[in-house]
């Protein structure tokens, strides 16, 4: 069965978790959209360009098995600023449907939207503060119902294969982390 997921990006998004996650989960068979807030042309947060498929304000009438959000800074305040990721975000979590965020996005963009309060979540270290849910756990990624959160950077391949895995089963991340000699 085909999956279809949305990874919002903006001017100053982590390029290591964009890229990292729209990689895996186009290996693992996912039909991935990454939509910009902002122009179709992204300047990623250490200077890395790259181009959007497309703006968001054409998914909104889409449906999603996944929502996921990338971090960095500041593209993660960049995507908070976003009234139509917002909307995307609220209904995909009303509908009970996965959605996600890394590094600076748990705190910055789903916090920002009580989309984590008052579930476990983790975030980047620098960030944790911003939570005041006092369910912030010291781990690489956290899964509390349709909620996942990764942690930053470095951990941005084990939170792709979990993506991967929720979407698809266990036997497809193991194919995944093959294709990837892990």
């Amino acid at each position: 069965m085909e999956k279809h997921v949305l990874v919002p990006v903006a001017q100053g998004v982590e390029e290591m978790e964009t890229i990292t996650i729209v990689d895996i989960l186009r290996r693992g068979g996912a039909k991935v959209i990454m939509a910009s807030v902002d122009t179709l042309d992204i300047k990623a947060a250490k200077g890395v360009e790259f181009k959007a498929d497309t703006l968001i304000e054409t998914c909104m009438d889409r449906e999603f098995d996944l929502i996921v959000i990338p971090g960095g800074i500041p593209g993660a305040d960049n995507l908070a600023a976003s009234e139509s990721l917002g909307t995307l975000l609220k209904k995909q979590a009303e509908q009970n449907r996965y959605y996600g965020a890394i590094c600076a996005s748990p705190a910055v963009v789903l916090h920002s939207h009580g989309l984590v309060t008052p579930g476990k979540v983790t975030c980047h270290p620098g960030f944790v503060e911003r939570i005041d849910n006092g369910n912030v756990m010291d781990s690489d990624v956290v899964i509390d119902e349709t909620c996942i959160t990764g942690r930053g950077g470095g951990t941005a391949v084990p939170f792709a294969l979990t993506l991967v895995e929720t979407l698809f089963s266990k036997e497809i991340r193991k194919k995944v982390e093959a294709g990837l000699a892990l």
